[in-house]
């Protein structure tokens, strides 16, 4: 069983920011593609961003220019910087290592 553990969610007013963290194992780590998804109410799962081993970077482009995907090696984590967020990226937001290790997802609100 992969451990995938995310964090970082919350409230945050439009136009704010949030980081959203996602760690993991080392050795999957290192090997892996991390990715983000995100659920809104009464929508399907959607990728939103995801990061090679190399470093390789990919966006949907509902966030392009707002969301910055990153990884640290050295704490065996990924982050999803979010700036300028609206009321559409209101969602459960979950993290993907490799092809198919999910955290629980973690809630994220923007709301005045």
């Amino acid at each position: 069983q992969v451990q995938v553990a995310e964090s970082g969610g919350g409230l945050v007013q439009p136009g704010g920011s949030l980081r959203l963290s996602c760690a993991t194992t080392s050795d999957i780590f290192s090997t892996s593609i991390m990715g983000w998804y995100r659920q809104a109410p009464g929508k399907e799962r959607e990728f939103v961003a995801f990061i090679t081993n190399y470093g390789s970077t990919n966006y949907a482009d509902s966030v392009k220019g707002r969301f910055t995907i990153s990884r640290e090696a050295a704490k065996n984590t990924a982050y999803l910087q979010m700036d300028n967020m609206q009321p559409e990226d209101t969602a459960v937001y979950y993290c993907k290592v490799g092809r198919d290790n999910w955290g629980q997802g973690i809630q994220v609100t923007v709301s005045s």
